[in-house]
Order: structure tokens, then sequence, then C-alpha cells
């Protein structure tokens, strides 16, 4: 089973709203480009708040992703996008299906 996992959080300035969804949708080419990465999702949850969710075999996996392309992007357009630094979590799995 994969336990291991990052869950990031991002508020977007509300005028930046159009550009996260798009900066999101534009991520998951890159995504399955990350041969470690095994699911990456893209979320909005709400109307100015956006998450990511992606998992990964093992720790090697997470750290390659957190020095990918995706993380360079959104830590490069943050202070431009985002109303506050986003918040990433890197979390384990507990159960799946």
């Amino acid at each position: 089973m994969v336990t291991v996992a990052i869950l990031a959080t991002l508020q977007a300035k509300p005028e930046k709203v159009k550009e996260v969804s798009e900066m999101l949708t534009g991520a998951v080419e890159l995504a399955k480009a990350e041969q470690q990465t095994i699911s990456w999702y893209g979320l909005q949850l709400s109307e100015t708040t956006f998450a990511i969710f992606d998992t990964f075999e093992d720790e090697a996996g997470r750290q390659a992703h957190l020095n990918g392309q995706i993380a360079a992007a959104l830590m490069a357009h943050a202070d431009e996008l985002l109303s506050e630094p986003p918040k990433i979590e890197q979390v384990t799995i507990l159960a799946a299906k």
C-alpha cells in the first residue's frame, strides 16, 4: 500500500483565482512525467482555496517531487498568486481503496 503523500493547501488572492486554477490544470502534465509520483490531484476546495494531494511509493519519491518542477513553479509565483505562503504537509496515508 502507498503510505507516503503530500497535502498542500493554497489560498489564492481573490483576483488570482483563475491563474491558480490554470496553474494547477497545467501542472498535471508535469506530474505525469514524474515516474515516482503515483497519483496527483489538483483540487479547488472553495472559491479561493485550492489544494494539491499526491502520493508516492517511498520517501525518496516524495522528496524528488518536493524538489521538482511543480514545487519550483509554485514557489516562484507564490507571492504573486497567493494571499499567504502555501501550507505543505508531508502526510501518511493510513487507509486507501
